[in-house]
């Protein structure tokens, strides 16, 4: 079973600050697929069990940008 979890992300400007986003989040265990959208700064991610927000935070300051 899958969870599909919507997160805000602030800073994304373009389609690279999307793959960045994308890549970082795309290495916590158990995601399965990320969407991001700089123009709503939404980011869907979908993963084999919830996801600790800390991990999904610190994945998205790697990237450079902050978790809303």
């Amino acid at each position: 079973m899958s969870e599909t979890t919507t997160w805000t992300v602030t800073g994304m400007t373009c389609g690279h600050c999307e793959a960045s986003v994308r890549e970082e989040i795309s290495e916590i265990p158990g995601v399965t697929a990320v969407e991001a959208h700089h123009q709503t700064g939404e980011v869907v991610v979908t993963s084999d069990a919830p996801l600790d927000r800390d991990a999904v935070a610190a994945a998205v300051e790697e990237a450079g940008y902050a978790l809303t």
